[in-house]
């Protein structure tokens, strides 16, 4: 099961992450947050775990953008569960000092090695985490680095809807 992990104001329809879920409802399950708007680090992480507590994890790919990723990250520090891999896409640097308050609990940022497959994509020119950070990031997970050239923050607003890399390497991870 591939499982899409939205950030901020969750994934609008014109995201890739929604258009993922549409074109193929049977494969793609959504996490709902109770509050995409301020986000809590606990609450998101529960949410997480209760979402997919009937799941078998070894089957699972989770596929996060932005503050998603860093539930994902926080979700396998607390309950390390070891899945088939993680897409982690544009993941948002909670520890920087510009980083929004009423974000709350995603600092200090889980910097784990994880024991799945994982890939990050960055981008050159994020407005919410320098290449350098995503770098560091990517390091410290064990991730293969994806970089792409002045994407913005790969969302909607950025030009990413559909998204055909985005198919490749969920295949890369299912492999």
């Amino acid at each position: 099961m591939k499982v899409i992990i939205p950030g901020l104001h969750n994934s609008d329809e014109k995201h890739w992450q929604s258009i993922l879920e549409r074109e193929n409802p049977e494969d793609y399950y959504r996490v709902i947050q109770e509050d995409w708007n301020n986000p809590i680090c606990e609450d998101w992480v529960q949410t997480i775990e209760d979402s997919l507590k009937y799941h078998d994890h070894s089957e699972l790919i989770l596929i996060g953008h932005s503050i998603g990723c860093m539930a994902i990250a926080h979700w396998y520090q607390r309950f390390k569960h070891k899945i088939k891999g993680a897409l982690l896409v544009a993941p948002s640097d909670a520890e920087s000092p510009a980083y929004p308050e009423y974000i709350e609990g995603f600092a200090p940022i889980p910097l784990d090695g994880l024991p799945f497959k994982s890939i990050v994509v960055a981008s050159t020119n994020d407005h919410v985490s320098s290449i350098e950070r995503i770098k560091y990031f990517a390091e410290a997970w064990n991730s293969k680095l994806i970089v792409l050239k002045n994407a913005g923050h790969i969302e909607s607003k950025s030009g990413f809807g559909s998204w055909p890399l985005v198919e490749q390497l969920i295949s890369e991870l299912e492999a």
